[in-house]
């Protein structure tokens, strides 16, 4: 027989489990099924405190409310609840503009040993998996009918170089709610940027590894700065990799990877061209390009 287990993926920001870690009387809600269109991914979760508070959403603030008066009720019970938003609902009077229908699951003080499990994995930058039972429980035993929710680390940006485009890149990812890191060897450049650290010279940092969910993104102008740099990243999972230029500093990018070893097929992983923005003559629009591109590469990653 087929298996029926349904298996999908969200980022670690779309379930805030760190919520939920060692609370009483919490609860998880958790989109287990989408009809039509959708505000949130299957799999996105919220967490509800004793006092309804909320981490994380749902939609765009059409059901949360309503989803935080059952959650209550639930964690006061301890028994799980499905609820029907949207096509099927028979809550009428709460319509999702989207048109489509989601079933919400509420689970009431979930296992702390699953999502401590999980919240490690994420610590090390590993994807986690947690898997709602069809009692409506988080489980690690799996079986048919189980959902299993695949959360993969939140996304890291490792930012190189110097001048303008470097800050403002830092800056604009920062303010999208990203985890930023700037690495320069211009005290000016990181000057005002929280977690940024100096270079001295052009080699890979010892302590900074990389993962599947890490953008490396470099804005040098003096180019020598970079073969080292990128041949690191190119050698590691990260999913993104690209590096500020011209199409003739790109050549001579390429001239330099091979020459200290790096294979052509490695070098076509970087990103060209960079960024979305067609020859950005400024920092601001080359920095939205770059940004843009990495978070649509990331959903594939």
């Amino acid at each position: 027989m087929a298996s029926t287990l349904t298996s999908v993926q969200v980022s670690e920001t779309d379930f805030p489990l760190d919520a939920a870690l060692d609370r009483e009387g919490c609860s998880i809600a958790v989109i287990t099924a989408v009809e039509g269109a959708s505000y949130r991914p299957l799999g996105a979760a919220m967490v509800i405190g004793p006092d309804g508070e909320t981490t994380g959403s749902l939609s765009s603030g059409c059901i949360e409310r309503d989803v935080v008066t059952h959650a209550r009720k639930a964690a006061r019970t301890d028994r799980p609840k499905k609820l029907r938003y949207g096509k099927g609902s028979p809550f009428m009077d709460l319509q999702l503009p989207c048109g489509g229908g989601l079933e919400v699951t509420l689970i009431p003080n979930p296992s702390q040993t699953v999502l401590k499990r999980a919240d490690a994995a994420l610590r090390d930058r590993r994807n986690a998996g947690i898997a709602i039972g069809e009692d409506g429980r988080l489980t690690d035993m799996l079986k048919d009918g189980d959902l299993m929710i695949q959360v993969v680390p939140r996304l890291r940006f490792l930012v190189f170089g110097k001048g303008p485009e470097p800050k403002t890149f830092a800056r604009l990812a920062r303010a999208a709610g990203q985890s930023v890191e700037l690495h320069s060897p211009d005290a000016e450049t990181r000057e005002g940027i929280d977690n940024a650290r100096p270079m001295t010279a052009p080699e890979w940092p010892e302590d900074v590894a990389l993962d599947h969910r890490t953008a490396v993104v470099l804005f040098f102008h003096d180019h020598d700065w970079e073969p080292p740099l990128i041949s690191h990243a190119l050698a590691s999972p990260a999913f993104y990799i690209g590096a500020q230029g011209s199409a003739g500093a790109h050549e001579k990018r390429i001239a330099a990877l091979e020459a200290i070893g790096v294979r052509r097929g490695a070098i076509d992983r970087m990103a060209r061209p960079f960024g979305l923005v067609t020859r950005a003559r400024d920092p601001h629009s080359l920095a939205s390009g770059v940004l843009a591109q990495i978070l649509d590469d990331a959903r594939l990653a």
